[in-house]
């Protein structure tokens, strides 16, 4: 399959969320990555087309900046702690909507804006449609830590729960990535055997000097997944 059908599915999914979801007066969670660009383009195409008044609170500085871009009012959670709808992508989606996000590092901003929403809705594309977590997404469930205990909280996780967890580097820079709070991100490339995720990420969350994990349990309200085909398949 070609990356044009790739983009193109991740657009159809995002423009069926936006036309879908967004109302007038929301207040709307913008979340990050790639198919979350889709989502802000057609977000600005209905605000000026249907003169909507919508504030936009990002998960991210590239949500921010994207936000910022297409000419969309910037709002945050002291000013919106209640927000209407999120809308964002994912890294991949069990058949029980559990999800891996934090693939491109933004995931505690991301949670906690999802945890705000009224209705929270993800968009994806169909490679990141899965039975079971760890399918199709081989890069590791995605953890940030504060800098300092990621040696400790590194040989927690893998007493505790096997598996290997490796920090994650930068490709561009020499070191780790740094998130946007200034953290270190884990990367846990977990057993195969992993099933009962409510009760991991509870018990990762445990451990001192975990922030948070990009297990997103129980949140999503709908996932839309565009398919090769053009069309646009609905799970709940």
């Amino acid at each position: 399959m070609s990356k044009i059908s790739l983009e193109s599915a991740k657009k159809v999914a995002a423009h069926r969320a936006v036309d879908e979801y967004v109302k007038d007066n929301n207040v709307i969670g913008i979340g990050s990555g790639s198919t979350i660009v889709y989502a802000v383009q057609r977000l600005a195409e209905r605000v000026k087309e249907e003169n909507l008044n919508v504030v936009c609170v990002p998960t991210s500085f590239q949500a921010r900046q994207l936000i910022i871009n297409n000419h969309l009012t910037l709002g945050d959670l002291e000013t919106h702690p209640k927000l209407d709808c999120t809308i964002d992508g994912a890294d991949e989606v069990d058949c029980d909507l559990n999800l891996i996000k934090g693939g491109g590092g933004c995931l505690l901003q991301e949670k906690i804006i999802a945890s705000c929403t009224k209705t929270f809705i993800v968009i994806a594309d169909y490679t990141k449609n899965s039975q079971r977590l760890g399918e199709q997404y081989k890069k590791g469930l995605p953890i940030e830590v504060v800098p300092m205990a990621y040696v400790p909280i590194m040989r927690k996780i893998e007493d505790e729960f096997g598996g290997e967890v490796e920090l994650r580097m930068a490709k561009a820079k020499a070191g780790p990535v740094v998130t946007d709070n200034g953290n270190f991100i884990l990367d846990w490339h977990f057993p195969d055997k992993e099933t009962d995720w409510p009760s991991i990420n509870q018990r990762l969350l445990l451990i001192p000097g975990l922030l948070e994990t990009g297990l997103f349990v129980k949140m999503a309200q709908k996932v839309f997944f565009g398919m090769p085909d053009g069309s646009v398949k609905e799970q709940v």
